[in-house]
């Protein structure tokens, strides 16, 4: 399996989460949001980690022929680690695990040896101390600014001097990182969260519960942009 491109690092990004599109038509909701999707947000829980239970690898590959976007695969499970060859073969391009689950070195070794473009995830009440010794041995750091397991919730503000904090570690030593947001984005928190530091955009609710989820998208755009303006 041939991973997709992420774009460059840092560039702004819009990340529809899937978990809120309605699964009985999920080829349709990533069809019709594709123009304005730069990476589709894929969420699985395993009902462990998270008190709930979403989707797995067998989704991720019957989505995988309805899009050529970047797939941002988050893995809210306690064993992400038996899983992330599942994942890759399945087709996703990026898998984020959580610092809280341990072992996180062997972890994103284990990941970047597949080929797969790596993340890593802090929950709200997680400092920032336990994600920085990490920060040069991944893309991606993923402040969750709701606590995971279900969507619909609301923007937990206090996390913004963490995106804030890794933003400046991010641009003081030039690191390849991009820092994502995923939890109650909408066109109110999203300039927020960009003006805190971070670049990619995971929402959900705010997309597919609109009457129209791609002008929904494209929305949230505009409004991230005018925050880098």
């Amino acid at each position: 399996m041939t991973s997709i491109d992420a774009g460059p690092f840092g560039a702004l990004r819009v990340a529809p989460s899937i978990l809120a599109a309605d699964f009985g038509s999920l080829a349709s909701a990533v069809r019709e949001i594709d123009a304005e999707t730069d990476w589709l947000h894929v969420d699985v829980m395993d009902g462990h980690f998270v008190p709930n239970v979403s989707i797995g690898p067998p989704v991720v590959k019957s989505l995988r022929q309805y899009s050529a976007r970047f797939f941002d695969c988050h893995l809210m499970m306690s064993e992400p680690g038996r899983y992330l060859e599942a994942f890759r073969a399945a087709g996703a391009d990026g898998c984020t695990v959580h610092v809280e689950v341990g072992s996180t070195a062997t972890l994103i070794d284990e990941a970047h040896s597949m080929g797969l473009r790596v993340g890593l995830a802090a929950n709200p009440d997680t400092p920032f101390s336990k994600v920085a010794p990490f920060l040069g041995d991944i893309d991606l750091l993923l402040f969750m600014t709701v606590f995971p397991g279900f969507g619909g919730q609301s923007f937990i503000g206090d996390v913004m001097g963490k995106v804030n904090e890794a933003r400046r570690e991010v641009d003081a030593n030039e690191l390849a990182l991009d820092i994502e947001v995923d939890g109650g984005i909408d066109l109110e928190t999203a300039p927020i969260a960009v003006d805190a530091g971070a670049n990619v955009l995971v929402a959900g609710s705010a997309i597919f519960n609109r009457p129209d989820p791609l002008e929904a998208a494209h929305e949230l755009r505009v409004a991230a942009r005018s925050a880098r303006s």
